[in-house]
């Protein structure tokens, strides 16, 4: 593999302070920044097409994933099945993500609260209610948008079929 595409997936990987200099850039250049998270842990046609439908709500997509510890709370002791770092990696060599973020902590309150997302994308059956952060993005005038997911795809589904 070319070296240099290699570096530039690995580049979109960002700590906070970094990523958190980088967005206020996109927004003094009024990007519209937007904001999802999740575990991602094999990633299917369920998860592309939601991202991709995340990407559209703005101008930067911005994606924090839970780090091993976090999806091991969540999802409990089998779970990930994938290391938070090809997790992480797997999502930056999508071209239209724009950094990667991992998180340690069980929501990513914090996060939203540092980068201040125009936008607030959750997959699934969310409401504005059951949503960290979404009443903190309305308050300062952003906006939270819903996306259902594609029936038929989800991880615990294949690691199921992968059983048997």
């Amino acid at each position: 593999m070319h070296h240099n595409k290699l570096q530039l997936i690995q580049n979109k990987i960002y700590d906070i302070t970094t990523l958190s200099r980088l967005v206020n850039q996109w927004q003094m250049l009024s990007m519209k920044v937007v904001f999802t998270n999740g575990c991602f842990d094999i990633i299917h046609q369920g998860h592309n097409t939601y991202l991709l439908e995340a990407a559209e709500f703005g101008n930067k997509l911005v994606v924090a994933v839970n780090s091993d510890d976090s999806v091991r709370r969540l999802k409990g002791e089998n779970r990930p099945i994938v290391d938070q770092y090809s997790r992480a990696f797997n999502l930056a060599c999508h071209t239209y993500i724009d950094a990667v973020i991992l998180f340690e902590e069980d929501t990513p309150e914090m996060l939203i609260q540092t980068l201040k997302p125009e936008v607030l994308v959750k997959g699934g059956d969310y409401t504005l209610e059951t949503i960290i952060g979404a009443q903190y993005v309305l308050d300062y005038g952003g906006q939270v948008e819903i996306i259902p997911f594609l029936e038929g795809y989800s991880t615990t589904g294949i690691v199921e079929r992968m059983r048997l």
